[in-house]
């Protein structure tokens, strides 16, 4: 069994912090390193996280599907022998409901689909099953990933483990919950605007948007194909980086952190801050200072902004038609079926027409093509807080402006990750973000690392 000394020797330098009594609070490369060790075993991590998501997933709601007996029954047909050369043997994960899984339904938070049970699994899937993984339930999430305060699901609000009254961002919720109260060591969510860097940023854990395209996302639930990234959200950047290494098919080599320059992006990005964020940011910033080669501030080229809205005018084309294309069958089919957001959401396509779809996917184009030239031409990573505030109150109708900071790199397609950076005095989680150039999915998570190795937000945990 696993005893608090065996927890007190795994690898992850805690500092002020006490270390995790239950297995369920281990990152994924502490509990990688106890199994390959022998001192824990994938069935007891296993159980210690359904107990976690016993207890808590009537008051959360993290979940659409749990899977507590074909999750024993995989950990307990895994091997010890294959502790050492499965990168995930017998980490619990959970997987944002958009993922097929074949003989498990998939319902991508919807009335559509309610009973769909897919024959085939996910690319995604396939790859973390095959690398050792044992899947523990399917995330509640946003109803076909078009909302971010994940309350359109059809079963249900899901809430922040900070504070269940608050919301913890959406689309990909329920993942960020499941990783952040201990239901699972990680999962899987989608991002389309900030779909997993918000509810990361939101719930105190991290969450990584890789280079579009690097994970593929066949048997996923599409929002908009051109926008679309698969992601992990772990409570490491570590953790984030060997998941990615899964899913990537390869694995991220960190560079070090001491040869990175971070370009801290103002406008339009730190504009408007909550003053707790402002000032949680600022102390980011100085530790950073101490971690890179340079910091300093840097300007980019401005995006046309859709009218009234502070989202990018060609980001917002690109979605609205996408999204209508996937949805106007079943919308014509059957309307009353989607939640009434999520239907406002989908005719906002209706009116854009072909030529004006072509020329912002023209835009799109050239805005990847150049990012390297014009977005980082004298630093290696941008830095940017997630979102001007923390979590707001469910029900509380809140603004696009939560979006404005992490939509424009699914535009540039860019690697990005939000990480927790500090705490609200109502004890709420505050994040930052850094982007890199395309294919720079190495150097962002290296220095999400070292800003982890010199901080301790990552390691709090809600009081649930």
């Amino acid at each position: 069994m696993l005893t608090r000394r065996l927890l007190l020797a795994t690898p992850l330098a805690l500092g002020a912090q006490s270390a995790p009594t239950d297995p369920a609070d281990l990152a994924v490369t502490e509990a990688a390193s106890l199994m390959r060790g022998g001192k824990l075993t994938p069935l007891e991590l296993t159980n210690a996280c359904l107990a976690r998501i016993e207890r808590l997933q009537p008051r959360l709601n993290a979940f659409i599907t749990v899977l507590a007996e074909p999750a024993r029954r995989r950990a307990s047909a895994l091997r010890r022998t294959d502790a050492s050369r499965q990168p995930l043997h017998g980490i619990p994960i959970a997987l944002k409901d958009l993922y097929d899984t074949a003989g498990v339904r998939t319902t991508a938070a919807s009335a559509h689909w309610r009973d769909r049970t897919p024959t085939v699994d996910s690319e995604v899937t396939r790859r973390l099953t095959a690398a050792g993984a044992v899947l523990v339930g399917k995330a509640n999430m946003d109803e076909f990933a078009y909302n971010f305060t994940s309350e359109t699901s059809a079963f249900g609000a899901a809430r922040n483990p900070w504070n269940p009254e608050y919301s913890p961002g959406g689309s990909s919720g329920g993942s960020a919950i499941a990783v952040a109260a201990g239901m699972s060591l990680a999962a899987m969510g989608s991002d389309t605007g900030g779909s997993i860097r918000l509810p990361a940023s939101f719930c105190g854990i991290t969450g990584y948007k890789p280079t579009y395209g690097a994970v593929p996302l066949d048997g996923a639930a599409p929002l908009a194909w051109s926008l679309d990234h698969a992601g992990p959200m772990t409570r490491t950047a570590r953790d984030a980086a060997l998941l990615h290494g899964v899913l990537r098919g390869r694995p991220v080599t960190f560079d070090p952190a001491k040869n990175l320059r971070i370009g801290i992006v103002r406008a339009p990005y730190w504009e408007g801050l909550a003053s707790e964020v402002e000032r949680a940011l600022n102390a980011a910033v100085k530790t950073l200072q101490s971690v890179c080669r340079d910091v300093r501030d840097v300007r980019l080229p401005e995006l046309a902004l859709r009218p009234e809205s502070p989202l990018p005018l060609t980001y917002t084309t690109i979605i609205f038609a996408e999204a209508h294309a996937y949805h106007r069958e079943m919308l014509a089919r059957n309307p009353t079926s989607y939640h009434s957001g999520t239907r406002a959401s989908i005719e906002l396509g209706q009116s854009i027409d072909s030529a004006t779809y072509i020329l912002a996917r023209r835009d799109m184009q050239r805005l990847r093509a150049t990012a390297s030239a014009d977005l980082f031409r004298d630093v290696d990573l941008l830095l940017t807080p997630t979102a001007p505030g923390t979590a707001f109150r469910l029900g509380s109708n809140p603004s696009l402006v939560f979006l404005r900071n992490t939509a424009p790199w699914n535009l540039y397609g860019l690697p990005t990750v939000a990480i927790p950076c500090g705490f609200t005095t109502g004890e709420l989680p505050i994040g930052l973000q850094l982007t890199g150039r395309p294919n720079a999915d190495a150097q962002v998570l290296s220095a999400a690392a070292a800003f982890q190795s010199e901080t301790g937000f990552h390691l709090r945990r809600p009081a649930i």
